[in-house]
């Protein structure tokens, strides 16, 4: 009987216990969730603050394909330009896009990077929606991208284009919007790569496609009907398209030219209005994002 009573007692007691170290998990809430997305934000500013070498190696494609490349070809493609513009200035919107492009979707490989070391994990069982660490993460990316933009539009000038305050707000815009647009793309593929390696030889094989097909080499009319094709789903066409024309809209052209070196996006014909293409790349941006937040929402 004594035992029997020694029993219940140490019950009781234990069940005190756990009443008294039991975690406080604050509640959830939209202010609580806007917390998570500047914590994760911020996180992405410091890795890449602290990652000098990262900032650097991003901008060195951009600066060989405008600097060599734009001047080697010039001397091919002057006789087709004309007066007062090159071939540098023609391709400067496709390589300011490029500058976005590398560091926003590489931008995502920390997520693979964090799940494979097991940090990832110990992210999503915090009392946050993974919804929150999406959007961060995305935001992070993005204004990281931006910044990489913001020091390759610096150097307009000497691709002959003016520094006109609204053709240089313009530009920083659309960089932005392409760059939420390619993290979250990058956030997509890297919710479901569980190794390092593999999200970087996907991205490689991904990335100098989307620049090539965008046109930011070469006019859009007068291409091959599968190349034509091929352009037109693009992401990144309906990016550079817009950037090309605000750039052109700013030099002193006769329409002539002004329609033949950028002649918009045309489909079947009809072209495609500024607003559309840009609308475009905020909804793929956004579902992308959305297809993220379900991947991360499912077990990890």
């Amino acid at each position: 009987m004594a035992t029997q009573t020694t029993d219940i007692t140490a019950g009781l007691a234990e069940d005190e216990l756990v009443e008294e170290i039991r975690v406080a998990v604050p509640a959830g809430g939209l202010r609580h969730d806007l917390r998570a997305v500047s914590i994760v934000w911020r996180r992405e500013l410091i890795r890449f603050r602290t990652d000098r070498l990262r900032a650097i190696t991003s901008l060195v494609q951009p600066f060989l394909f405008l600097f060599i490349l734009g001047t080697g070809l010039s001397s091919l493609a002057g006789h087709s330009m004309p007066p007062g513009v090159n071939f540098k200035t023609f391709i400067y919107p496709g390589v300011l896009a490029m500058s976005v492009l590398f560091t926003a979707i590489f931008s995502a490989a920390s997520i693979v990077w964090d799940r494979e070391f097991g940090f990832l994990r110990e992210i999503l069982v915090a009392p946050v929606s993974r919804a929150s660490i999406v959007i961060g993460k995305c935001l992070g990316g993005a204004t990281i991208a931006t910044f990489q933009g913001v020091v390759f539009l610096a150097l307009a000038g000497f691709a002959g284009v003016p520094y006109n305050p609204a053709l240089m707000l313009t530009l920083l815009g659309e960089l932005l919007l392409l760059a939420f647009t390619l993290t979250a793309f990058g956030v997509m593929m890297a919710a479901r790569i569980r190794q390092f390696q593999a999200f970087m030889a996907l991205t490689q094989m991904l990335v100098l496609p989307l620049f090539f097909l965008s046109g930011a080499l070469y006019p859009l009319t007068g291409l091959p009907a599968w190349l034509s094709v091929l352009t037109r789903i693009d992401p990144l066409t309906y990016v550079v398209g817009p950037m090309r024309h605000a750039v052109f809209s700013h030099l002193s052209l006769s329409p002539l030219f002004a329609n033949a070196l950028s002649p918009g996006i045309t489909w079947a014909g009809w072209l495609v209005p500024l607003w559309l293409s840009l609308g475009m790349v905020a909804a793929m941006g956004l579902a992308m994002m959305g297809i993220a937040i379900a991947e991360f929402r499912k077990t990890e």
